[in-house]
């Protein structure tokens, strides 16, 4: 069998971290807008509770969409470093470790995501708390969740400037995708540092996160899976 020669294989590695950015995304998309805006209820401990004990399943379904998701990050990461490993071997590597790092903050994460069902399935060794006590703890752990996405975010933001930077040098890639990209990143860690510093303008970074993020990340996953690399 001939081996593929470097063009085929930057191709194939590009359309398959194109397919792994899209389970990101779709995953992404689907545990916090369906799963997590629809059962948890800002500073209401008890409706909340409610909202989960009632959809367990939809609960369970969402911690398992945020684990593909980490998952495919991971794949992602080792893509996107074999890919421009040729451009800076040593700039590639960090921005890898970097996405690592966001991929295992996640993880350990879904464990306050999870916390909040053992809690609410009302288990022998929790009767020594009130009822009252436990749902405060259930918005508790889920309040500690956010905190934690925030966290990976500031690791998410400085590999998506370094890998920007190195996709705008690359030959395989247009440079306006890496500037996207290196956006992404900056809002990245503005929204991450302003929720920290200054909550009271989270709403605003917010805003700046979603609507540059979504583009960036969106224009990079499409162009993946749809032209691969350029030849």
């Amino acid at each position: 069998m001939n081996a593929l020669n470097p063009p085929d294989n930057a191709r194939i590695n590009a359309r398959t971290a194109g397919v792994l950015y899209l389970i990101i995304i779709l995953s992404g998309l689907f545990s916090e807008m369906f799963v997590r805006s629809g059962l948890i209820v800002s500073g209401d401990a008890l409706a909340t509770a409610r909202n989960i004990v009632a959809n367990k399943a939809l609960f369970r379904i969402g911690f398992v969409s945020d684990l593909v998701m980490v998952m495919s990050d991971v794949g992602v990461a080792l893509l996107f470093y074999v890919l421009l490993k040729p451009v800076n071997k040593g700039l590639s590597m960090l921005a890898a470790f970097f996405r690592l790092g966001q991929a295992t903050i996640l993880g350990i994460n879904l464990l306050n995501y999870f916390m909040p069902l053992l809690l609410l399935e009302n288990a022998e060794y929790l009767t020594s708390f009130t009822g009252e006590q436990v749902n405060s703890l259930a918005l508790l752990f889920l309040n500690a969740h956010g905190y934690g996405y925030l966290i990976s975010g500031v690791f998410f933001g400085i590999s998506c400037v370094v890998l920007g930077y190195l996709i705008f040098k690359s030959d395989y890639f247009p440079k306006w995708l890496g500037a996207l990209v290196i956006a992404a990143g900056f809002s990245y860690l503005i929204d991450s540092f302003v929720n920290f510093l200054s909550p009271a303008h989270a709403s605003i970074s917010e805003i700046l996160v979603i609507t540059v993020a979504v583009i960036s990340e969106l224009s990079l996953c499409l162009f993946l899976l749809i032209k691969g690399v350029r030849t």
